[in-house]
């Protein structure tokens, strides 16, 4: 039980993460800056706490926290475009759906997480579930557009920028089993490489004169104060680390999915995203099936 409960915390993080980078504000860059900076101070001080040993230090941990932290700075940035294109409530979804099947198929068909014929009798359907649940939260009334993300054409490119996204996220999510290294051990090289691709993508996007502008720069006001966003994403990590190593990719990273009902209902309550009754049925329902797999998903460990 313990296991399972370690495995929501990243569901709550992630789940109000989009929530509070939205009402902070600033770009994308900005956005994504805080978050990596407080990620770096909790790694240095889980480095202090609990140093690795010293034969830790391998190839192979470098190499996972290089296939780990890059993705994970590439799907990062480009799910944040999908929230100013799309909404954080029909966003989040989709993300939710495409990561969870990508990553239950790399745990089940990779590491043979599912091993016994009733796990495969309830992870199925319960991803079927998930699927259809995520489907529902998407609906769109024809005719019900209500202001810049209802726009059929920033739909479209946030939906394909989501699909790339949850690629880079799938490698975040089980570059840690590949290598078979320690989640704490990971935690620092991990975080070095997330600021450092970060800094990168954010100069990379810059246009001149922006990059050091004291509001909106790489470094400027805005990044400083996403460090908010930085908490939540700080604390999903680390007990998402620990999670795919006591749970496995395929019941681990499930879980915490289950930030797709955090935040979009956060998106509907909290950021005023409009819906007509009709889809705000359909988001509610979808919703109730997607916790529905959920659990059946976590059911799958036992």
């Amino acid at each position: 039980m313990s296991d399972i409960l370690i495995g929501l915390v990243p569901a709550l993080g992630w789940g109000v993460q989009g929530i509070v980078m939205q009402k902070v504000g600033g770009r994308t860059a900005n956005k994504q800056m805080g978050m990596v900076l407080t990620t770096f101070v909790v790694a240095v001080a889980v480095l202090i706490i609990r140093p690795p040993s010293a034969n830790a230090w391998t190839a192979s941990l470098i190499l996972a926290a290089l296939l780990n932290g890059i993705p994970w700075a590439l799907g990062q940035i480009l799910q944040i475009r999908s929230f100013e294109l799309m909404g954080v409530s029909r966003a989040m979804p989709i993300s939710t759906g495409t990561q969870l099947l990508g990553t239950t198929l790399v745990g089940v068909l990779f590491f043979h997480e599912w091993k016994n014929g009733w796990q495969f009798g309830v992870g199925l359907p319960a991803l079927l579930l998930l699927v259809i649940g995520v489907w529902m939260t998407t609906f769109r009334e024809k005719g019900a557009e209500t202001g810049e993300i209802d726009n059929a054409s920033n739909i479209k490119k946030g939906f394909s920028i989501l699909l790339l996204s949850s690629l880079a996220f799938v490698f975040y999510a089980t570059a840690g089993l590949i290598f078979k290294v320690d989640a704490l051990d990971l935690l620092f090289p991990q975080a070095v490489v997330m600021v450092i691709t970060t800094i990168i993508i954010a100069y990379m996007q810059s246009k001149k004169g922006e990059a050091t502008d004291r509001e909106v720069g790489v470094f400027g006001k805005k990044s400083w104060a996403n460090m908010l966003t930085g908490i939540c994403f700080a604390a999903a990590n680390l007990t998402m680390l620990i999670s795919v190593q006591r749970n496995g990719a395929a019941v681990g990273w499930t879980l915490s999915q289950m930030n797709v009902i955090v935040a979009t209902l956060g998106g509907l309550l909290i950021l005023e995203e409009r819906k007509t009754k009709k889809e705000l049925i359909y988001v509610l329902s979808g919703l109730a099936l997607v916790a529905i797999g959920g659990v059946l998903i976590g059911v799958t460990k036992n």
